[in-house]
């Protein structure tokens, strides 16, 4: 396993190159620059050109990314050429209220999903069926960011029961139960498309799983049916629920970029669009090179659950 983890690691490092490649061609084709931004459009056209040969922004592609690279390999992510602060301490400070979301959300929708599929799929064709997968498309087909605005005018604006958005009360004593409050709607709007999701999955794997000749032997041999499914299929149909779940790290990190934008939340999302509205070229550099880690150590974590999953399956 060992070997198996070192190997794979070996091998995204030339992935993490070639992304980071590919994204500061997309970010540097893009038209207009941060100057645009940062300087008064009425300047003359050689106060403009002087800004950007001091930014760098003048030089060559590979000129750019060659110094981007160089300084990626001292730890350093350079400097936002908006706030002029390192990357690495905005990337930081954003981090972790991103993380803690996405950890909930994806947490949430799995005690949702995971029970819901399998009495879904123990109960086929019944009414608890039919209204899990009614939910579940549902959950799916409801956009992140028309959700997220209905529970801000329902929760929000006409109850008053739930904040709108950020982290926390502005002007007030941060506290655990007020924090626990601003989680509610973005969490409930992740958490609806994961388990929206994560429903079929599971409803299928079970199905299926269930279907097997050594389950039907279990049941000839008189084993009750919460120990036939709980013990026996359930664990069998983890393998590709294990897969879907791998999948969904990098999707959820994706839709948190909507959600942070509605809810203001503090975090990695909302830092992305100000970025992008701002042409902060460095600091998107420095997200984009966290969404493919993000990816990979995701697709590595999945492959070593599933030795835990199915003993069967081994790495060398």
């Amino acid at each position: 396993m060992l070997t198996y983890i070192i190997r794979r690691i070996l091998i995204a490092i030339p992935i993490l190159i070639g992304v980071t490649i590919l994204n500061f061609a997309i970010i540097n084709l893009a038209p207009g620059s941060p100057v645009d931004i940062m300087i008064d459009p009425s300047l003359p056209p050689e106060a403009l050109e002087a800004q950007k040969e001091a930014l760098g922004l003048n030089d060559p592609f590979y000129v750019q990314y060659w110094n981007w690279l160089v300084n990626l390999l001292q730890g350093n992510l350079g400097y936002s050429l908006i706030s002029f602060q390192p990357v690495i301490d905005i990337i930081g400070e954003r981090l972790g209220p991103t993380i803690l979301l996405m950890l909930t959300s994806l947490i949430v929708g799995l005690i949702i999903a995971i029970p819901l599929g399998i009495l879904s799929a123990i109960k086929q064709n019944s009414a608890v069926d039919y209204l899990a997968t009614g939910g579940a498309f549902m959950g799916i087909s409801i956009p992140n960011f028309f959700l997220g605005l209905g529970l801000i005018y329902v929760f929000s604006l006409q109850l008053g029961i739930l904040p709108s958005g950020g982290m926390g009360t502005i002007g007030e004593e941060s506290s655990f139960w007020d924090t626990v409050l601003h989680f509610v709607l973005p969490v409930t709007v992740l958490a609806t498309a994961i388990a929206g999701k994560k429903v079929r999955y599971v409803r299928s794997s079970v199905i299926e799983t269930l279907g097997q000749d050594y389950l039907r032997t279990a049941r000839a041999k008189g084993l009750k049916e919460t120990i036939v499914v709980n013990k026996h299929a359930l664990r069998n149909a983890l393998i590709p629920i294990v897969t879907v779940i791998g999948l969904e790290i990098p999707l959820l990190f994706a839709g948190a970029v909507v959600t942070e934008q509605i809810f203001s939340w503090p975090g990695i999302g909302q830092l992305t669009i100000s970025s992008i509205m701002s042409r902060d070229y460095t600091t998107l550099m420095g997200l984009n090179l966290i969404a493919a880690f993000i990816v990979l150590f995701s697709n590595l974590i999945t492959d070593i659950v599933y030795t835990i999953v199915d003993p069967r399956i081994k790495y060398q």
